[in-house]
């Protein structure tokens, strides 16, 4: 079993620990595989009741997956071993997701792309004062994998198309307010509920909703009417239009998300709206992370994305040369083959 990855049970709980300090805990495959054979062992144990899933040191919770190797994958394989990684990796969503037993995911850090992947399939999802929630894939030229279709484009007012285009970052207040979180815990307590899940693993919902304390107001409430308005398009152009025409109105709101998008990969942030729009019409989670697969298999290997980790992550220099550069440039036929079905024996398929 990969250290990276602790898994033991405590009484009637299981409990995973993700333990890659060093790296935020981002995800590798090896760690995907470890907490997928935990969750297989512990589904047929009848002595575990519920799972327990949370980071063992440093900051946490995840922040991502293993980028490094999917860049390099790119630059190198022609994406074989990324879309090796995709595929494990959606399998472990697909199957936390269709979890039969309870998991609860402590989101007590920098939970983001990967991480969202892994607790947002949960029943209960926790945040506290130190949760910092986004889904930043834009920013290097992918797209908000792992499921994130499937639940950003279920939230409402927008919020979801907001959240996946801009990469906004929320705190554990606003991750209850637009239900991204089931509970909010201030961190102090959190050894104090584990142990009390551990002694009543049957009672998880009436430990976590037990007085806590009110949790801080959720700032993005106050933009919320603003986000619904100049968001609802599902054109890129259209959402850019209402903005600029905002900010011709002094609206320093909307010229700071316009900024913000000029930064992002306008390929990306179009495959991210067409893909919330076909998640929102799936009723069965595996279909959207087949659509994501074909979409990650495609997308993995355009130009965007190994120039958006260069420019953000390996260089920092936060200059990426896009490719299209405009969003106008980008067209629909370009859209159709990222979404267009792959070859039968390529498909991805739960297990």
């Amino acid at each position: 079993m990969s250290q990276d990855v602790i898994t033991r049970k405590n009484g009637r709980v299981g409990h995973i620990s993700l333990n890659r300090p060093k790296a935020l805990h981002a995800l590798t495959l090896d760690m995907c595989h470890a907490i997928s054979n935990a969750l297989t062992v512990w589904a047929d144990d009848h002595e575990v009741e519920a799972v327990v899933l949370d980071h063992a040191e440093g900051r946490g919770f995840c922040a991502g997956g293993d980028i490094n190797l999917l860049r390099e994958s790119a630059l190198n394989d022609g994406g074989v071993s990324g879309r090796k990684f995709f595929h494990d990796e959606y399998q472990l969503n697909h199957q936390m997701f269709t979890y039969e037993k309870p998991i609860v995911a402590f989101m007590d850090g920098i939970t983001m792309g990967g991480g969202v992947g892994i607790s947002l399939p949960c029943k209960f999802r926790v945040a506290t004062e130190n949760t910092r929630f986004a889904m930043p894939e834009t920013g290097i030229g992918l797209f908000p994998d792992v499921g994130g279709g499937w639940y950003l484009s279920r939230l409402g007012g927008r919020l979801g198309q907001f959240l996946a285009l801009t990469g906004a970052r929320l705190d554990g207040a606003e991750c209850l307010w637009t239900g991204l979180a089931t509970h909010y815990v201030p961190s102090d307590m959190l050894e104090d509920i584990k142990a009390r899940i551990v002694d009543r693993p049957g009672r998880i919902a009436g430990i976590l909703s037990e007085p806590v304390g009110t949790p801080p107001e959720a700032r993005i409430e106050k933009n919320a009417l603003k986000i619904a308005k100049h968001f609802a398009s599902d054109s890129y152009e259209e959402i850019l239009s209402s903005l600029q025409n905002a900010i011709e109105e002094g609206d320093q709101w909307a010229a700071k998300e316009r900024d913000t998008l000029g930064t992002k990969s306008p390929q990306t942030c179009k495959v991210a709206l067409r893909q919330l729009a076909e998640s929102a019409k799936l009723t069965d989670f595996a279909d959207n992370m087949a659509m994501e697969y074909r979409i990650g298999s495609r997308v993995l290997v355009r130009p965007d994305f190994a120039e958006g980790v260069r420019a953000v992550i390996v260089d920092k220099t936060h200059d990426p040369k896009w490719d299209p550069a405009a969003p106008e440039e980008v067209s629909e036929e370009l859209l159709d083959s990222i979404f267009a079905p792959l070859p039968a024996n390529e498909e991805w398929k739960p297990l």
